[in-house]
């Protein structure tokens, strides 16, 4: 099949809806949790809007509005400038970054029981092999999402912040090393509010899924929603983030293609 007539049949089979379109994207409103860094950091900017005018005296025939928030509030993309191991990397920024990186195939591994059972659960490369061994080996250039229903959280039980820090599940180094060395995924993506457990400073290296990723080129995603809906395989991913310019990341709006069959 050349590419016209397979971008036609995928054309065709969107309009007839046996490939449907899911959103794995939050509303980005002002009451969104933000990840809450130590009091001597600076701070990530909630989500917020000023609305311009609304068919009134500030602008009859139009509504618009100003808005104001971080890089890396609500469901929002990492680029590998956003670490210290990738600040020297070329095309490390989301306007420079390779714009196929943004449309791959997706692997879903589902650890939403054992997050639930254990608020802090670490994904490690056991975990990944057994997975692999229903649903195949993670293909070469895939983004590789951690299914753990966080999303279905929401406030202070999003964030889970005790005394000590957040308690969210995440990966290990060693599950990260075997991700990018081996399985050589183009990114990571979590549905919690970031890409490492909240406890990852005890890791090692310390916040293994941003250190390593990100000093690999790889990129990621945090906040994502409706994971439930995806198949483990087969889906394919399309995540491009605002084009800004020597940006460290951005919000943005992350869609999965999924055969009805498979969803």
């Amino acid at each position: 099949m050349n590419e016209t007539n397979a971008l036609q049949a995928l054309a065709g089979a969107l309009t007839s809806g046996s490939i449907v379109t899911v959103d794995l994207t939050h509303t980005l409103d002002p009451d969104f949790p933000v990840i809450v860094l130590p009091p001597e950091f600076g701070q990530c900017a909630r989500f917020r809007v000023e609305e311009v005018s609304r068919y009134d005296e500030r602008g009859p025939a139009w509504y618009w509005r100003n808005f104001t928030c971080s890089e890396h509030t609500g469901t929002h993309f990492d680029a590998p400038i956003h670490w210290i191991s990738g600040k020297d990397l070329p095309d490390a920024a989301v306007d420079s970054i390779p714009a196929d990186a943004f449309v791959r195939p997706v692997c879903v591994i589902d650890c939403s029981q054992e997050s639930a059972d254990d608020e802090d659960f670490l994904l490690t490369p056991e975990f990944i092999v057994a997975w692999e061994q229903t649903h195949g080996v993670i293909p070469e250039g895939s983004w590789v999402l951690m299914r753990t229903d966080w999303s279905k959280r929401s406030g202070a039980e999003y964030l889970n912040m005790r005394d000590d820090g957040a308690h969210t599940p995440g990966p290990t180094g060693d599950a990260v090393k075997l991700l990018v060395e081996e399985r050589k995924i183009i990114g990571f993506g979590t549905e919690t509010v970031g890409t490492d457990a909240g406890q990852a400073t005890h890791l090692s290296p310390p916040y293994p899924a941003h250190y390593l990723l990100h000093g690999a080129g790889k990129y990621g995603l945090q906040c994502l929603a409706n994971l439930d809906e995806l198949p483990p395989t087969g889906a394919i991913l399309v995540c491009p983030p605002l084009k800004i310019k020597n940006g460290s990341g951005s919000p943005l709006r992350v869609l999965a293609l999924v055969d009805r069959s498979a969803a």
